[in-house]
């Protein structure tokens, strides 16, 4: 430690305080709803942190930025956010931010779900969005089983795997959700884990000017109950896991990149070109058919 000496012929000076150090991310968050209901070493909060960061390198104005996330330890991002943001019912959150683009196609709107809520009960809504090519950027947290409920198997949970459910290991075959997303229709696909942070955050501000149906699947360690279940360690020992088997191959035919248990995880940007959003379709299409009797609708964009 320094020490300060004073001498008779000079005036003591005393430091001044440094300045408060505040969150870069505090203008971001609802503060008062902290601290979060996620397990330690979850990869949902490291999600959340992506996304935040990737809305504050997309160069968005933040009040024209509306959230939407459903049911589910995921489904809580939205309520921490502070933008405008909308909790939905089970499997519903991809209608409703549908509603939501619709209404005011001057809005960016962005879902933050799990793998349950998307694929499972949702899983329908999901498809034709990305048939339809909303104006949406659906960031999926995969941590392969229903974890809010009692962990059990779901949708994109492995072969092999335990779960609640499926005490001697899961036997139906999971989705491959980026193969899923690009059949559908999607724009912009990419994979990465909670591990890849800035190349997930990359993906997000990319994701989020794209006009279009954009998903990205982020892999995100469960050590409240997958992990627990199948005797995987703690989230730390599933982000060591993602650091040794994780494979980047950007462009990868997501027909080739499902995910088995405990096996390689091949993650990167696979899907990028451009096709005309739902809007622009719809408008493109009534304006020749019916001309100059065609008024395009415009949501609340002109005060409507």
């Amino acid at each position: 430690m320094s020490e300060i000496t004073a001498h008779s012929d000079s005036t003591l000076k005393i430091p001044k305080s440094p300045e408060p150090l505040t969150h870069p991310m505090k203008d971001y968050l609802r503060n008062e709803r902290l601290p979060h209901i996620w397990c330690s070493t979850c990869g949902i909060g490291t999600v959340l942190t992506a996304f935040i960061s990737g809305l504050q390198k997309s160069g968005l104005d933040r009040d024209k930025v509306a959230v939407v996330s459903g049911i589910g330890c995921s489904g809580r991002a939205a309520g921490y956010l502070r933008l405008d943001s909308f909790h939905s019912t089970h499997g519903r959150a991809i209608p409703f931010a549908t509603g939501v683009a619709l209404g005011n196609p001057d809005l960016n709107v962005a879902v933050i779900s799990g793998d349950g809520d998307i694929a499972a009960i949702g899983g329908n809504h999901f498809i034709h969005a990305a048939r339809r090519n909303m104006n949406l950027t659906i960031i999926c947290i995969n941590n392969f089983n229903y974890a809010m409920t009692g962990g059990q198997a779901g949708p994109t949970t492995p072969e092999e795997a335990n779960a609640s459910t499926t005490p001697f290991g899961a036997y139906e075959y999971p989705f491959n959700l980026p193969y899923l997303a690009e059949s559908c229709g999607a724009v912009y696909v990419a994979r990465w884990t909670s591990l890849h942070i800035r190349r997930a955050t990359k993906a997000i501000a990319e994701a989020l000017v794209k006009p279009g149906f954009s998903f990205i699947e982020v892999i995100s360690p469960c050590p409240t109950l997958y992990a627990r279940r199948n005797r995987l360690g703690s989230g730390l020992d599933l982000m060591r896991f993602y650091h040794d088997t994780a494979k980047i191959q950007h462009g990868a035919n997501t027909m080739d990149i499902d995910i088995d248990f405990q096996k390689e995880i091949i993650v990167g940007k696979f899907v990028d070109k451009d096709k005309p959003d739902f809007y622009t379709n719809r408008n493109n299409f009534l304006r020749n058919k019916l001309g100059d009797k065609f008024i395009p609708y415009e949501g609340v964009k002109n005060g409507h």
